[in-house]
């Protein structure tokens, strides 16, 4: 159902969740070719909604001939069910495709659907049927539809539920994206549909994210919100990568940033994994692309030394939350991590 003018707004990703939504892996690279990269693609995204329904209730998007198979891998003992939405899938992007949930002034739920276009009409990528998830989503949710004029996705966006954003400036203003559009206009459409009036514009992503599978630079693999006034920040401590300058530069924006209370940002530094560099050249493997959960914290790991600290450094800044981590390489293989395959959806009236 389309929304009525009405002044919607984000809230923050550690506020309370009816559910978490997620997209089963149908076809495309995302499955993979070989029998290994289709089973490690099935179970990972099985082990990241297992590890979710812990917590809280999961539903996930199933194209019809995945339905049993999907039920074999997710099985049915988890503390909260795992439910099945049935439609056609091109990928598996749940961030990216599925609505962006907003809330009324009276608790009402809206989902935002925003223009997707294959992460700004990538060579490789389809999305004539992703293209339509968001809508199907809300409409499963029981959400006001809410159609939004311009390209952007889940991914792009890290909100502080006081009106503050984060986004980059090669995401909303690439020109795959929106060739014609302005910062202006974007902060405007965002601005409308989140109910933020500040914008903190990072000028960039991490480097392997603007390779041939990447996002152009989604900010939720860079810094995201833990707290009002408070980012937490990929941080590549190593100079021999690439991500060593784009650390710092991203800092310093945060740092003289103020968020729509008039406030300075804390940053809390969290390392980047120990491992450099893969087969495909210098990694972008992050802890940042982590979903906060009722009472818990999905987190990406990769059996890497730094884990553990990353880790630590999560339970202190969601102090009183259990944090969980599950092994993201497979999906890191793929473009993306734990937060790209998850959209939380808040709890309403």
């Amino acid at each position: 159902m389309d929304g009525p003018t009405t002044p919607w707004r984000m809230p923050a990703e550690w506020t309370p969740h009816e559910r978490t939504w997620m997209a089963w892996p149908s076809n495309g690279y995302t499955l993979g070719d070989t029998p290994a990269e289709i089973d490690s693609a099935r179970s990972t995204w099985a082990a990241v909604a297992r590890a979710v329904a812990r917590f809280e209730p999961v539903t996930m998007v199933v194209a019809p001939s995945d339905i049993h198979r999907c039920r074999e891998y997710l099985r049915n003992d988890t503390a909260h069910p795992i439910d099945i939405v049935i439609a056609d899938l091109d990928d598996a992007w749940m961030r990216d495709i599925g609505p962006t949930f907003v809330l009324s002034p009276t608790g009402e739920l809206g989902g935002v659907d925003w223009i997707f276009n294959g992460w700004g009409a990538q060579e490789w990528a389809t999305w004539d049927l992703d293209a339509r998830i968001a809508s199907r989503v809300a409409d499963a949710a029981g959400a006001h539809h809410l159609p939004s004029s311009i390209v952007n996705e889940g991914g792009g966006i890290h909100v502080d539920g006081e009106g503050t954003v984060l986004l980059t400036e090669t995401v909303q203003l690439d020109p795959g994206r929106n060739p014609s559009a302005t910062k202006g206009d974007i902060e405007a459409e965002i601005g409308r549909q989140l109910g933020v009036d500040t914008f903190v514009w990072l000028p960039r992503g991490l480097t392997r994210d603007y390779d041939e599978f990447g996002t152009r630079g989604h900010v939720d693999i860079v810094a995201t919100f833990t707290a009002p006034g408070h980012v937490l920040l990929h941080w590549q401590g190593d100079e021999s990568h690439p991500d060593h300058a784009v650390s710092r530069e991203i800092e310093a924006v945060l740092l003289a940033a103020r968020d729509s209370a008039g406030r300075p940002l804390e940053v809390t530094r969290i390392p980047a994994p120990q491992t450099l560099t893969d087969d495909e050249g210098p990694v972008d493997w992050s802890y940042v692309n982590h979903l906060v959960c009722n009472g818990g914290v999905v987190a990406c790991v990769f059996d890497d030394p730094h884990d553990e600290r990353a880790l630590e450094v999560l339970r202190s800044v969601y102090p009183g939350r259990e944090v969980v981590g599950v092994d993201a390489r497979p999906l890191f293989d793929r473009g993306g991590g734990v937060h790209c395959i998850t959209q939380q959806q808040p709890e309403s009236s």
